[in-house]
This record gives structure tokens, sequence and C-alpha cells, in this order.
């Protein structure tokens, strides 16, 4: 579905510009070395969004599915590790690369897509043995819960804990002035996201309470992008269903693809992790 976004006069140019800015990666990224031979090996299929083809990988017999749902300026190579345990263990991966990311076409791309991407993959797929999402994707995999998403476990990695976390992150690193910050504000909501009350049910606080099934929190320390402290936030959220590993010197991105929290998602897929809730920390690697 086509959304609105035809210039309103009672906003300014830079909200305009903070609007389009807003939905729109920043740069493509491309394979890393160490990626190509895995992303090279998948079956590739193809979805449409916003009338743009979207490049899907499976690997395995697809047995035991496992959904990867890569974050914001990212793309699915970046499971390539994971990728390799998974298949190791007799896991199916499952992943895609958004609009505007990574081989798939547009340039732009929003949370209702990603939701909608999940959606037709859960409906051609099966249910899912887990979902892991990194990020803005591990937001999106929250979000897709009451859409209809089901899996076995559920892993989230330097997870988003709302939509108004990304607005408010968006706008203190653009230095926005109020007018600009409100206008924003009102084109997504108006625009972008109409009719979803987004400021209350886009978030995993929210859908926290009605999670069902083991969950494993993994957030370092020094993540420069999504504090630490929303981490323990969430955690908290999930009471005794979540599990939270804290580790060290990864930042945001290397998180993803660092072998000790491979072994440790590793570990929590085929329960030789806890299921209970708590909190742990380890030293990066």
């Amino acid at each position: 579905m086509d959304l609105a976004t035809a210039a309103d006069p009672a906003l300014s140019a830079q909200g305009e510009a903070m609007f389009d800015l807003f939905r729109k990666p920043q740069g493509r990224s491309r394979p890393r070395p160490d990626e190509r031979a895995v992303i090279e090996s998948a079956r590739t299929g193809e979805l449409t969004a916003r009338g743009g083809g979207v490049v899907t990988y499976a690997w395995g017999d697809g047995e035991r599915p496992v959904l990867l749902v890569h974050g914001w300026e990212s793309r699915a190579s970046r499971y390539a590790k994971l990728i390799t345990r998974l298949l190791a263990l007799g896991y199916s991966p499952v992943s895609f690369d958004a609009p505007g990311h990574g081989e798939s076409g547009g340039d732009t791309t929003t949370l209702a897509e990603y939701r909608a991407l999940i959606g037709a993959l859960h409906r051609a797929h099966g249910d899912f043995a887990a979902v892991v999402g990194h990020s803005f994707g591990a937001l999106a995999l929250f979000l897709s819960l009451p859409e209809g998403l089901r899996a076995g476990r559920i892993v989230a990695v330097s997870t988003v804990p709302d939509f108004s976390y990304l607005v408010d992150s968006f706008s203190a690193h653009r230095a926005l002035d109020a007018r600009t910050d409100a206008e924003l504000r009102h084109r997504l909501d108006r625009d972008l996201y109409p009719g979803e009350d987004m400021w209350t049910r886009f978030s995993v606080l929210h859908h926290a309470p009605h999670v069902r099934v083991p969950v494993l929190l993994i957030h370092d320390e020094n993540d420069e992008a999504v504090g630490a402290e929303q981490a323990e936030r969430l955690a908290g959220g999930f009471a005794d269903r979540a599990r939270l590993v804290l580790t060290r010197r990864l930042g945001h991105r290397r998180v993803l693809g660092s072998p000790l929290v491979v072994d440790t998602i590793a570990g929590f897929l085929t329960g030789a992790g806890a299921d209970h809730g708590g909190r742990t920390g380890v030293a990066a690697r």
C-alpha cells in the first residue's frame, strides 16, 4: 500500500527533510568477506513491499525453521556465523534483506513493512522453532506477535525498547528544535503509521506480559546506540520469562557476530542455557 507523502504546507522544509531521512537508511552495506560463502549458499526468493522486490534467504532442509531479522542499515548476511551454527545443529535458518537494505530494492522502509515481511515468511515456513532479531529487527518481531507470529523461543539482541526511543534518539542525534521534532512526530503519526497507536503499541514492554515462551535478551554494556539500561528495563518487563546476558566491548553492531554471542544463542535454542529469568555478565571475545 502506498503511503501519502505529499508535502503539507503547514510543515517546514526541515520537517519534511527529517521525515524522509527517518525512514531512509543512510547507505547500503555490502557482505563482508567472511559472510559471502554463507549468503551465496542460500536458496533465494523474492517478496514484494511497496512495489519493490525484497530478497529472501533460506538454508537447510526446512525442518525446525529459525527466522533471523536484521536491524537498521544492516542485512541478512550479518547473521553468517549464527547461520553456520544453526545449520550444524539441524535448524533451517530463514532471513531477508528489508527494503532499502542489502540486495533488496527500494530506498525506504518501516516497521509496518518489516511486520508484513515477517508475516509472509511465517505463512511460507510455518511456525518457527525460534526467532532472532537485532535492534530494529527485534522490535519488529515483538510487534509481529499480535499479528499471529508463533515461535518456540525468542532471542532479541541490542533490542530497541519502543518506537518512542527511536524517535527520541533520532531527534537528539540530529539536534532537532522543538518545532521540527513536533513536525516529525506529526508526519509519522499521520502518514507512516496511521491508526496504529504507535506511541503505545509499538513497544516491547507493551507486548511483554503476553509472551509465554522463553526469551533471551543480549545487550552490550558499551552499546553506543541503545543504552544497556534499556535491556535491564526490558528484562524486568518479562519477569522470570527472560534471561538477560550482558556482554562487554562489542558495541551495537559487533555483538551479532561475536563467537560468544553465537554460543549463547545456540545454547539457549538447544536448551543448554537456562530458560528461567536472570542476569548474566560475560566478557567479549
